[in-house]
């Protein structure tokens, strides 16, 4: 099983181009804070504005990086199938641990044509696969029922993401899919809730800055330890909340950059962060510890 804190961590750019030293610092921070892996070229990566090259590369440095200390599930997802394998095709090579596959955004295919594009995936790579449904993004669900076909049909198709944000669908997964199959929440603030009716651990945006604090709540109601985690969830809970202030990853970025450890750069069509939620995001980190002193210079 695919359990635990991983990180969609964030493709840094310098002057339009990916900053791989800085890249090799996060990934670093992320060892050093015990996360169980990292998910690059996600959402978060912001996979969208990567061309097919800069796509390869991203995975390439990531597992470099990562020096196999940490999982890498590499995001290597399309609308369109025969470019979901080539990528996927491109990580097994590059030696990722896992491949995490989003629903086909934009093209809407009925549940038939989810199952046959997964499928189709499963069929062209060893890796192990993690779905990745997320309706606000994609406009389709991946249903239940499509989920538990593809792990019963798809030896390799072993997880999920789950950005649904709802705790009744995952555990509607847990009973269509049985105790070794990978539920992973996709919303750090739904994480908890989703660990109590069966996840397994969080895909997570918030672990890009606060890794060991996101790995202690997991770890602690993995451990039975409930009313640690909660402490812990409610102590996080603001910083998970406004890392969503505006479009992911748009904020996270700009987290990173206020605690010095990113250019703020982002690629069109995503604009940075406005002045008064660039405010109360700052004042969230400084409330949760991870900024302290005099803010470091944003590059805009």
């Amino acid at each position: 099983m695919i359990t635990g804190t991983h990180t969609a961590i964030v493709t840094p750019f310098h002057n339009g181009q990916i900053d791989e030293s800085a890249l090799e610092q996060l990934i670093r921070q992320q060892v050093k804070g015990g996360v169980d892996g990292i998910v690059p070229v996600g959402t978060t990566g912001e996979s969208p504005t990567l061309d097919y090259d800069e796509h390869i590369r991203v995975i390439e440095l990531s597992v470099k990086f990562a020096r196999k200390a940490i999982q890498v599930i590499a995001g290597s997802g399309a609308n369109a199938t025969k470019e979901a394998i080539y990528l996927t095709q491109a990580a097994e090579k590059a030696g990722a641990d896992g491949s995490l596959q989003v629903a086909p955004y934009y093209n809407k295919p009925s549940q038939e044509g989810l199952y046959q594009h997964f499928r189709a995936i499963a069929e062209a790579t060893r890796l192990p696969i993690i779905l990745y449904s997320i309706p606000g993004r994609c406009g389709v669900e991946i249903g239940v029922d499509t989920v538990r076909r593809l792990a019963l049909d798809c030896p390799n198709i072993v997880g999920i993401k789950e950005a649904g944000g709802s705790a009744d669908r995952v555990s509607q997964l847990r009973l269509a899919t049985g105790p070794k199959f990978s539920i992973l929440s996709g919303d750090d603030s739904l994480t908890l809730p989703f660990m109590a009716v069966g996840a397994c651990g969080v895909i997570s945006v918030a672990s890009n800055v606060a890794p060991k604090a996101v790995v202690r709540m997991v770890d602690a109601f993995r451990s039975g330890k409930s009313a640690e985690a909660l402490k812990l969830h409610l102590k996080l809970y603001p910083l998970f909340k406004d890392l969503f202030i505006e479009t992911n990853p748009v904020p996270v970025k700009a987290a990173l950059a206020m605690m010095g450890m990113i250019q703020e750069e982002y690629r069109l069509p995503l604009a940075p962060l406005g002045a008064k939620n660039r405010e109360v995001l700052e004042a969230t980190l400084r409330h949760c510890g991870l900024l302290k002193g005099p803010t470091p210079p944003r590059t805009p």
